[in-house]
């Protein structure tokens, strides 16, 4: 069932970010990879709005449901979020991490806006699902949980928060996959070595805090795509370009204890687990105007 969620995931994903086949493309013709298939999916992320109904406490019974262990909390004050990751039942399946913004830091006339599209859902969704149906719980990951947004709102949200705009439009939509680089071949495996491939076959690079946002103890390094621009339309008609989803990239360095091990003995939990709200907070924008304008 989970694996069947994720691929319901991938695919619409993959539809909608042209970034992901290109990637996959260029990987391919490059001779890193045979098929898509054999790349490591380090996590996937999605973006909620924390209010009573909705936000992480309610999305994360899907993934909890399927296996999945809730582990460490991230604040990002500047952009009024909280965050947690999930580790899952298998190595074989990707981390989740899932951000909510929190609704009641924002200005009342913010949380005006977005309570009047949140108010449409008068009880957490999840609970009426059938999580043992996967169908059902794909169709509504790919459901709007609210009407869509008219323009005005959308642009006032993006004024105050672009986090908020981003999701009043697109909802649940899965925000990024991770491309894991550490087990690509020699001459591609650590995050500077892929960021020179990849600037090379044409992708724009998200700079904020540098192209490459590193840990402080320099064992988990993080790259993304600039998220690419999507025709969207709004209540009554209207169309604007707003961003869409991104492609990001991480290498975890093997930890040192484990430094005399073999390339062939090399497992997941020999490298850096976790995540970095340093990094995280950066890569966050991928989706804010001050980096998609570079690809616009």
């Amino acid at each position: 069932m989970l694996q069947e969620v994720l691929n319901g995931l991938m695919s619409r994903y993959q539809e909608r970010v042209p970034d992901v086949s290109a990637v996959i493309a260029a990987m391919i013709r490059d001779g890193l990879i045979e098929k898509a298939d054999d790349i490591e999916n380090d996590h996937i992320a999605f973006r909620t709005m924390g209010v009573p109904q909705l936000g992480v406490q309610s999305l994360e019974k899907i993934f909890l449901h399927y296996g999945y262990t809730k582990m460490e909390h991230y604040y990002f004050a500047s952009k009024k979020l909280d965050a947690w990751w999930y580790a899952p039942p298998s190595p074989r399946y990707p981390r989740i991490f899932i951000s909510e913004l929190r609704v009641k830091d924002l200005s009342q006339q913010a949380q005006d806006i977005i309570t009047s599209y949140t108010n449409e859902v008068t009880a957490d969704p999840v609970t009426q699902l059938n999580l043992d149906d996967s169908k059902a719980v794909d169709t509504f990951l790919h459901s709007g949980l609210w009407r869509t947004p008219i323009l005005a709102d959308f642009q006032a949200l993006a004024a105050e928060s672009e986090y908020a705009a981003w999701v009043i439009y697109n909802r649940y939509y899965l925000n990024h996959f991770t491309v894991s680089v550490h087990n690509l071949p020699p001459g591609y495996n650590t995050i500077a070595a892929f960021n020179s491939f990849l600037e090379k076959n044409g992708f724009i690079l998200n700079d904020a805090g540098g192209k490459i946002k590193t840990s402080p103890d320099g064992n988990l390094l993080q790259s993304a795509t600039v998220a690419g621009m999507i025709e969207a339309t709004f209540a009554g008609g209207e169309t604007s370009k707003i961003a869409g989803s991104y492609v990001e990239f991480a290498e975890r360095k093997v930890l040192q204890q484990f430094a005399t091990l073999s390339a062939a003995e090399i497992r997941r939990e020999h490298r850096r687990e976790g995540f970095e709200a340093g990094n995280a907070d950066k890569i966050f924008e991928s989706t804010y105007s001050a980096q998609t304008k570079k690809s616009s």
